[in-house]
């Protein structure tokens, strides 16, 4: 353990290259509000002028979640329509992702969830992909949870959505899970929680192939000082980086909330110290790669600080 924590804080030493910057792919989670009335033409007026001249390409608006069956009511996003129009008058080059997701359930006598292992499941989840493409999303992000190491069950549901999905001009994108900081860690962590926290290189590769966007969840780490939440985040940025094709965005999660939990400290994970660690990350690891980024969670959480920090840090592009 002491040697991890040490490997942790050496991943957080030396400088980022000038040029591991954003590349204009990044993106933000948004709540539900923004779908279900709450928020209206004031409050985007307030985001456009968040997201002037920052790299934020995609925003995840929650418009879910599914139900246990996979179906998706379409009176979990009446307002869907009024943001689409808003953004792309507003914001032009800016796409609307419907963010979905649900509790995943494994055992055959669990309750409360959804079951990948059910087809009839799997294909409502895909319909319900279909639905809110011709509601006029620009995209689906899914995020199912928690997603077990290997679920073969997810593969197939990713093989059969992409290409429904791309064949409507969309985007599908998916929240991943973390990658194991020390080889088979994901076993220890499986038999004491009943619940893999992280994923192997080998499965995150494998759903990376299977999408156009993976975004990592780099957050909740459990860790208590800002050099190692830093040197966690190179440590997952590197390891993302060795298995994400170069034809899928891979996008570093962000903590714009402060919420203090067991698993999740607010003076350690900060913005600052995630941008440093994607940079650091990066730069060691694939510096010139044009398809990554950082996505941001959650835009109701999000103070000034975690703005301001994650424009100094990431850097600006060329857009209004």
């Amino acid at each position: 353990m002491l040697a991890a924590l040490i490997a942790l804080r050496a991943a957080y030493a030396g400088e980022p290259a000038a040029d591991a910057v954003t590349r204009g792919r990044d993106a933000i989670w948004l709540g539900h509000a923004w779908v279900d009335g709450r928020r209206g033409e004031a409050d985007l007026a307030r985001l456009k002028k968040r997201l002037a001249g920052t790299g934020i390409r995609d925003l995840y608006v929650h418009s879910g979640p599914l139900e246990h069956d996979g179906t998706l009511p379409e009176t979990a996003y009446p307002r869907a329509g009024w943001l689409i129009e808003a953004v792309r008058r507003e914001l032009p080059g800016i796409r609307v992702q419907a963010y979905l997701g649900d509790a995943l359930v494994y055992g055959e006598g669990e309750r409360g969830g959804l079951r990948l292992a059910d087809a009839a499941a799997r294909r409502a989840i895909k319909a319900s992909a279909l639905q809110v493409l011709d509601a006029g999303f620009d995209g689906v992000h899914l995020d199912l949870e928690p997603m077990h190491l290997g679920n073969e069950d997810f593969l197939t549901l990713l093989d059969d959505v992409r290409p429904a999905v791309a064949a409507r001009g969309g985007v599908l994108s998916v929240a991943a899970h973390q990658i194991d900081p020390l080889p088979s860690l994901h076993t220890v962590a499986g038999a004491l929680a009943n619940h893999p926290k992280w994923w192997s290189q080998e499965y995150f590769g494998q759903v990376a192939r299977r999408v156009d966007q993976i975004a990592v969840m780099s957050y909740d780490t459990k860790t208590s000082m800002r050099s190692l939440y830093g040197g966690y985040v190179a440590q997952q940025t590197r390891l993302a980086l060795e298995v994400t094709p170069g034809t899928t965005d891979l996008l570093m999660g962000l903590p714009f909330f402060h919420d203090d939990t067991f698993g999740h400290d607010p003076f350690a994970e900060t913005v600052a110290a995630a941008v440093r660690g994607v940079r650091l990350g990066l730069t060691r690891t694939d510096r010139d790669r044009e398809r990554f980024g950082t996505a941001a969670y959650i835009d109701f959480a999000a103070t000034d600080l975690d703005w301001s920090s994650y424009r100094e840090g990431w850097g600006a592009v060329d857009r209004p």
